[in-house]
């Protein structure tokens, strides 16, 4: 391509080259044009117009620099295909010599060539503005390059270069103006096969404006193996085609690569030591195979040859297509007719019929076609008596008895046959025929038939009874002196006896049953011989017509089929199949349900298709077994009965199922551990494998296990109701299916309260904490109280109070409430009745079989005042001597106002506990303070205040706390 530079010699203007992967060959031609027209110095036209060029070479003068780079410049690269995207093709900046311009630039041009200025441009500096490049349409071509803007470097972009598909995508493609209609040129000549990407570049801004084409030649590889267009090739060779014989094979293969890449040469898997392969190269390099006659070819000893013909192309390795080649061997008449005998004598009776064979010759031509036909024909040697005595066939070769034999006839007759075939010497082969005279008649048959006869065939039906007449036999002496017997000849079920009373009458009728079904034709010789030896044979054909008297029959009576559950609409189940062995209609068998089959299943009743229209489900019903029927199309028409037994076979598609969705069982707290607490029930309504069912706790696995046998679920460890009153677990039950099937059910387990545990006293809190009561106390009044609670539920937590052993000066004065637990004052006290009071209390349950009790000690000081508390605490640390009550109180067990909770309500009643003892603290010392102002203090003594009271039992009371409790009650 010529680049236009308007006439000026600007740099810029120049053609380069590149080839990817293998070298880069950069290139610069200048080719200035005359305005776009070609130079020519003796064209007086350009003479007449060189004073206008003049004028315009002047107007743009100015723009010198705008059309250093307003010029056309062409870059040729290549690269094989098929490379993947991102490789390099080339950098258009560095192709193009594209360097920033210094600031005397027009000065260099002005002092000096364009070299001179390049040199003297500085490396490293940038466009200002910055160079663009672009791609100026996007067509086929640019499918397949990316180009940066910036650097103006080409790469390979992600679309995959195919040569081949890309030059006949392409074809057709100009070389200018972008490459055509899709950018893309196909070049094809003698000397090379090119197929060119063609881009139009553009280089911005427009006061550096370039435009570029861009050619990038695709090298093909040797992507593409040699392929015939059809798999079987054939070719005729003839039989007598000499050593050497060239014959073209059609049909050559093709490879879309070219040069090397393409198709080179041919060879073939076997040459059957006849054949050879060669290969021609014509003008165009394309090369056709031919085949060439090595050996001699005889169609007559072998008519076809086989073998593989292989193309290989030149590449690295090279790579192969194949055909199958059959040669066939035409025929060619190279075989004349041939007799196997060369005589053949035969004997003729005088008394013969007309029409009578007598011999047939045949010879034998190996030829096909027509050079195989054979005709036959009297030799001229052969006298005219003989010809019309004898008639020869020229076709079949049969010799005939022309004319009756006379009384003065030849009795030996020599005839010789030609046997004549196209461009051959006639084969010759001697027939001798001798003639016997006859001198007397033998007998004769004379037939009559009382069955149908058609053309000499007796037609009898299979089910005709024994002792069916057939036909009548006459036997005839000509000469009427010689006795004549008759007889039958042959095997079959029949028989020939004389009837009665007539002579030399014979009637020919069936002995035993007829089968068609076991043999359909008879052929029976009636022969009559008189007594000197001489015997005449009746051949007699008799035809067996079939008769419905067979029913269909099934290869089984018993039909056993399975199939999986929950199959597709119209299943196929299987083919029935009976066999009638009538003929015609009476054989053709249709098939139909019995009456007791299901509506569901589909018989076919042409084929015997046995189908189901619907899904079966084998927990619905798991065995069927119905009836079907195999009926011929006699009249009447038979039939027979087989049965059908199908068995649905199992599929998991049933999860377990529990009887319960929810279990609830009761269980006695400290039940002992693995107890039988209950059985789990579930049900799975698959069979086998797949009804199989592992039962297994999802929760709390650590107390509870079950067993997957029988379902029994027990506790691991003993279960206390105080600790947790009930337990909800939730059990899965997984089958044996493939894919496993699963369902859960809730377990709840409450626990059954036992009396297993005593009353807890929450107040007092120790046995030696104590009470000031102060003497002014109104009787009647609460002091205190015992208070305690019972982790137990029911009557298990119910607690009655009692006083069951006392101590002081006057113990009686105080009472408790049995429900409450209400200590109170019950007379009025007085002077001598100042000092410590022990009561021994007794909380009880009402558990069955056996109440639980505890006890506890309230101490109560009589007194204004606690002056000295060391005194108090060594008399409470003294264990105290208490006779125990033998009359318990009568407690009621209706329920009281307190209603003892379960553990759960411990926390909120000792919280309530702290609460009020702390504000009987605050009271109480705000009474002590009062009575000090008062100033009145009153002692007892030791001997006083303790009063010895024998106990009949003793009890051990243990220290909880060492400080005594200060508590006044007002």
């Amino acid at each position: 391509m010529t680049a236009v530079s308007l006439g000026m010699n600007c740099p810029g203007n120049e053609r380069r080259s590149r080839t990817l992967g293998v070298s880069w060959l950069p290139r610069n031609r200048q080719q200035p044009l005359d305005m776009g027209h070609l130079y020519s110095p003796r064209n007086s036209t350009s003479r007449r117009n060189l004073p206008h060029l003049l004028l315009f070479f002047l107007f743009v003068g100015p723009f010198n620099c705008f059309a250093s780079y307003s010029r056309a410049t062409e870059l040729f690269y290549s690269l094989n295909e098929g490379l993947p995207a991102g490789v390099l093709i080339g950098s258009l900046a560095e192709d193009l010599q594209l360097v920033p311009q210094a600031p005397s630039a027009e000065a260099a041009v002005a002092a000096g060539s364009e070299e001179d200025q390049q040199s003297h441009q500085p490396h490293g500096e940038e466009w200002d503005p910055p160079l663009s490049f672009s791609l100026a349409s996007q067509g086929l071509a640019g499918q397949y390059v990316t180009l940066d803007n910036r650097s103006g470097e080409l790469h390979t972009s992600a679309r995959e270069i195919d040569r081949e598909a890309l030059c006949l995508e392409g074809g057709g493609g100009g070389a200018g103006g972008g490459g055509g209609r899709n950018g893309i040129s196909i070049s094809s000549s003698t000397s090379s096969e090119s197929c060119v990407l063609l881009l139009d570049v553009l280089v911005l801004p427009q006061e550096y404006f370039r435009f570029v084409k861009v050619k990038i030649a695709i090298r093909d590889i040797n992507d593409n193996a040699p392929q015939f267009p059809v798999s079987q090739i054939s070719v005729s060779v003839p039989e007598n085609a000499p050593v050497n014989t060239r014959l073209a094979i059609e049909h050559p293969a093709m490879d879309p690569d070219v040069g090397i890449n393409g198709v080179q040469t041919y060879r073939l898997l076997d040459y059957h030591g006849v054949f050879t392969l060669d290969v021609e190269e014509n003008e165009n390099g394309e090369r056709t195979p031919y085949l060439i006659v090595m050996g001699a070819l005889d169609r007559e000893t072998q008519d076809q040859y086989v073998t593989i013909i292989i193309a290989e192309d030149g590449g690295s390795p090279p790579l192969m297509g194949s055909a199958t080649l059959t040669i066939g061997i035409s025929d060619i008449n190279d075989n004349c007719p041939l007799f196997t005998d060369s005589q053949i004598n035969v004997t003729v009776y005088g008394n013969a019929t007309v029409g009578t064979p007598v011999a047939v010759v045949q010879a034998v031509d190996r030829d096909l076609g027509a050079n195989a036909q054979i005709t036959y024909s009297y030799s001229q040697k052969v006298p005219q008596v003989s010809k019309d005595l004898f008639h020869l066939d020229e076709i079949t070769g049969i010799i005939k008895l022309f004319r009756k034999i006379g009384g003065n006839v030849l009795r030996l007759h020599k005839l010789t046959v030609l046997a004549n075939g196209p461009g051959c010497i006639p084969a010759v082969i001697t027939v001798l025929v001798t003639i016997i005279k006859v001198v007397f008649r033998p007998p004769e048959i004379v037939p009559r038939y009382i069955a149908n006869e058609v053309e000499g065939v007796v037609y009898l039906k299979e089910l005709e009874p024994i002792n069916t007449p057939v036909a009548f036999f006459t036997i005839r002496d000509p000469e009427d002196k010689y006795k004549v017997n008759c007889y039958l000849d042959g095997d079959g079920p029949f028989r020939l006896s004389p009837y009665q009373p007539y002579n030399n009458e014979y009637l020919l009728e069936t002995a035993k049953s007829l089968d068609y079904e076991t043999q359909q034709l008879y052929e029976i010789t009636v022969v009559a011989w008189n007594s000197e030896g001489f015997h005449v044979k009746k051949v007699i054909k008799i035809q067996i017509l079939d008769d419905n008297d067979n029913a269909p029959v099934f290869t089984q009576p018993l039909i056993e089929l399975s199939i999986e559950e929950n199959n597709a609409p119209n299943a196929f189940l299987t083919k029935l199949h009976a066999t009638d062995a009538d003929s015609g209609e009476r054989g053709q068998v249709s098939y139909f349900l019995g009456p007791d089959a299901p509506s569901y299943f589909v018989l076919d009743k042409i084929t015997g298709i046995l189908t189901v229209s619907t899904q079966l489900d084998r927990e619905e019903k798991e065995k069927y077994r119905y009836t079907v029927k195999a009926v011929d199309s006699g009249i009447p028409p038979r039939e027979s009965i087989a049965t059908i037994a199908i068995t649905v076979l199992d599929k998991n598609d049933n999860s377990p199922r529990f009887i319960n969705k929810d279990f609830s069982f009761f269980v006695p707290e400290n039940f002992p551990g693995f107890g039988e607490i209950g059985v789990i029930s579930v049900t799975d309504a698959d069979a086998g494998r797949n009804g199989w069912v592992a039962l297994s706790v999802m929760n709390q696995s650590d107390i509870f296990v079950i067993d997957t046998g029988k379902g029994m679920l027990r506790a691991k460890v003993s279960l206390d109701r105080e600790q947790q009153s009930s337990y909800i677990l939730w059990v899965e039950a997984v089958d044996g299916g493939e894919p496993a099937l699963s369902s859960t059910a809730k377990i709840t387990i409450l626990l059954l309260d036992i009396n297993d545990n005593p009353p807890l006293v929450l107040f007092p809190q120790s046995n030696m904490s104590y009470l000031l009561v102060l003497p002014s106390t109104l009787p009647g009044s609460p002091v205190t109280e015992v208070y305690a609670v019972d982790k137990d539920t029911g009557m298990n937590a119910v607690i009655a109070y009692s006083i069951i052993g006392r101590r002081g000066p006057r113990p009686e004065s105080f009472r408790i409430d049995s429900k409450t637990g209400n200590i109170t004052l019950e007379e009025t006290l007085m002077q001598n009745d100042y000092g410590l009071y022990r009561l021994l209390v007794k909380v009880s349950d009402h558990g069955y079989p056996e109440p639980l009790h505890s006890t506890v000690m309230v101490n109560l000081f009589v007194n204004d005042t606690v002056s000295n508390e060391s005194y108090i605490e060594s008399l409470l640390r003294k264990e105290p001597e208490i006779s125990i009550e033998e009359k318990e109180p009568q407690i009621s067990i209706e329920p009281t106002h307190r209603k003892v909770e379960s553990a759960s309500c411990v926390p909120t009643l000792v919280a309530l506990s702290v609460i009020s003892l702390g504000s009987i603290t605050l009271v109480t010392g705000m009474g002590i303070y009062i009575c000090l102002r008062k100033g009145k203090k009153h002692h007892r003594e030791n001997d006083n205040l303790e009063v010895q009271i024998p106990l009949k039992g003793k009890l051990d009371l243990h220290m909880i706390e060492r400080k005594p409790m200060e508590i006044s009650n007002i």
